[in-house]
């Protein structure tokens, strides 16, 4: 009780100092889009909820596609339409090209040196270059395939082990895809397994990992309220600073192993053997040292990597997964795409994507009802920008809701509904060119997986559905099965109860 009396002392008493700042700011106030009236000092937090990108969406009726809100003090504008947003990337991209910093990931100078946070410059440059020549080309990703193909069979492998084992008891379905993704980005970045889903001791990096996502998705007073963070009132930046600390004593411990392996190894070592190897070669050869990479930002950038891999792509199949239990006539559909293209005994592969419409309408249909980052990742203006007839003051925040976006009536017929069947035949997609559809961003800075997740997504939700029948599992005390698709927001926006399904053999 008393240190919940002493966060309510200091929240209150260093707020007050908000009060003249808001008083000297409030001049500038003339031009700014419209918003809700928040309330003194806290501004909209409380209107916010816990479900940030619904409650911004519900403002759309009343303030239009552009929306001010205040976030404690922090000055943040909405985007919540698709106008909205092609007018920003198209015409004033470089004007919001910076990212909001949040407290958590100033711990161990993560946000300076993360291909998602860092600065505009010379340095993102260099990351960006690395993975779009390094890791997510076509001649890259299909040197991996063997590796994708390996860890989609064993993940096959392992729900076969649990069907034999507990028969028709229900089951999560991320229990298995979300470590065969980890192993699969394990062995793609650094040539190691990570985690195995029928040990009940998780590795040290599993476990650590998994602190550190969940202190980086947490709300965190210190951000709407920067004076606080030397208080840290909720000690996330304590438990980050622990949880990060030892993801990156134990990653740096597997760069350590690869430097003395590359010193033993006698001849070339510009050969390539996996991700880590090719930062190691370009630390190695760049002569720059403004944009040479150090052992610790090799380092940030291979744990920016799990976890692009890993939380999104397994989130993104908990909920298709979850869509075409709630519509079997789209599992229907595609099940028998599957059987079509592949026969009753052949297993998908890389090869068999393209011939596959149905299956990759399904994934993007999910990716338009449930991006990974609704929010997508926060901008700010690094100067003062007219935007939209509006004045946005320089180091706002900017939100673009691509959960909004996604389910805009005005762009989408039956926009709630899943309906594969909108994107067969159809131009849109998810590659930045269409504002009405943009999961993974748009502009500079748009997410840079895109490539594998174009080829990766179907090839785990297509295997899952072409060897085995689903069913969500019922509730213990009722038949009708009812599949709750609430999300939940951290680091991605999971579903709030975890898909649990009955698998049954179907080859």
């Amino acid at each position: 009780m008393e240190s919940i009396w002493t966060y309510i002392f200091w929240s209150i008493l260093m707020s007050l100092a908000a009060i003249l700042w808001h008083l000297r700011s409030s001049g500038h106030n003339a031009k700014l889009p419209p918003g809700p009236r928040g309330w003194p000092i806290f501004g909209n937090v409380f209107d916010l909820g816990n479900l940030p990108h619904r409650s911004l969406a519900a403002l759309k009726p009343q303030y239009g596609p552009v929306v001010w809100t205040n976030l404690g003090s922090v000055k943040t504008m909405t985007v919540l339409s698709a106008a909205a947003a092609e007018e920003l990337f198209k015409n004033h991209d470089l004007s919001f090209i910076n990212r909001t910093i949040v407290e958590t990931m100033r711990s161990h100078d993560f946000g300076k040196c993360s291909t998602g946070s860092v600065p505009y410059g010379d340095y993102w440059r260099t990351l960006r270059r690395i993975c779009a020549v390094e890791l997510f080309t076509a001649k890259k990703l299909n040197e991996t395939k063997v590796i994708r193909q390996k860890w989609v069979d064993k993940m096959v492998l392992w729900i076969e082990k649990e069907i034999k084992e507990r028969g028709s008891a229900g089951f999560e379905l991320t229990d298995y895809v979300f470590p065969a993704l980890y192993n699969m980005m394990g062995n793609i970045l650094i040539s190691r397994d990570l985690v195995d889903p029928h040990s009940k001791i998780a590795s040290e990096f599993y476990i650590a990992m998994a602190g550190f996502l969940e202190c980086m998705g947490r709300p965190n007073v210190s951000d709407i309220f920067p004076w606080l963070r030397w208080l840290d009132l909720q000690g996330l930046r304590k438990r980050m600073d622990r949880d990060l600390g030892k993801t990156i004593e134990i990653t740096s411990g597997f760069v350590e192993d690869r430097v003395r392996q590359r010193r033993k190894k006698e001849g070339d070592l510009s050969e390539s053997k996996d991700f880590l190897d090719v930062l190691l070669n370009s630390k190695d050869t760049e002569s720059d040292e403004r944009v040479k990479l150090s052992d610790h930002q090799i380092t940030i950038f291979l744990l920016e990597m799990f976890f692009g891999g890993t939380e999104t792509f397994s989130a993104t199949i908990e909920w298709a997964m979850s869509e075409l239990l709630q519509n079997p006539e789209a599992m229907i559909k595609i099940k028998s795409e599957l059987s079509r293209v592949l026969g009753n005994h052949k297993k998908l592969e890389d090869s068999d994507i393209d011939d596959l419409p149905y299956l990759q309408a399904t994934v993007e249909e999910t990716l338009r009802l449930h991006p990974p980052l609704p929010l997508l990742i926060p901008r700010k203006a690094i100067r003062e920008t007219t935007f939209m007839g509006y004045s946005i003051p320089k180091n706002t925040q900017v939100l673009v809701n691509a959960w909004a976006i996604g389910r805009d009536e005005e762009r989408w017929e039956d926009a709630l509904s899943f309906k594969p069947e909108r994107f067969l035949g159809s131009d849109v997609g998810y590659k930045g060119q269409n504002f009405e559809f943009i999961p993974f961003g748009a502009g500079r800075r748009i997410c840079p997986g895109i490539p594998l997740a174009h080829r990766l997504l179907p090839l785990i939700l297509g295997s899952l559905l072409h060897h085995f029948d689903w069913e969500a599992c019922k509730n213990v005390h009722s038949e009708v099965v009812a599949i709750d698709m609430m999300e939940t927001m951290g680091t991605t926006a999971k579903k709030l109860e975890h898909l649990i399904v009955v698998a049954t053999r179907s080859l």
